[in-house]
């Protein structure tokens, strides 16, 4: 039905900048928020920004005034600039997407295979 389809992770040294994409794509009849959530090893999955189809954003007090969440509502994507990078952002990131499949009166919870992030000091 619909799957997020992630890119845009890598290594990096500390103080730099990475760019992650995620595009929803399948048979989609809507979209609400979307978001990135990430999770270190031994921790929990974590918000780290949000956004809603009207544009409205939270971020995680942790990543604020260094990331960017922006999304094009007309191709279903989302992105997260993540500048000064410190090596504690170091995670696997996932997108998320709150989605109503064509054919469906609710909103669902769909979640990206994750995309690794490792900001070496």
């Amino acid at each position: 039905q619909v799957q997020l389809v992630e890119s845009g992770g890598g290594l990096v040294q500390a103080g730099g900048s990475l760019r992650l994409s995620c595009a929803a794509v399948g048979s989609i009849s809507s979209i609400s928020a979307m978001g990135w959530y990430r999770q270190a090893p031994g921790k929990q999955r974590e918000l780290v920004a949000a956004t809603t189809s009207g544009g409205s954003t939270d971020y995680a007090d942790s990543v604020k005034g260094r990331f960017t969440i922006s999304r094009d509502n007309a191709k279903n994507t989302v992105y997260l600039q993540m500048h000064s990078l410190k090596p504690e952002d170091t995670a696997v990131y996932y997108c998320n997407a709150q989605a109503r499949p064509n054919g469906s009166f609710l909103y669902t919870n769909f979640w990206g295979q994750g995309t690794q992030v490792t900001v070496s000091s």
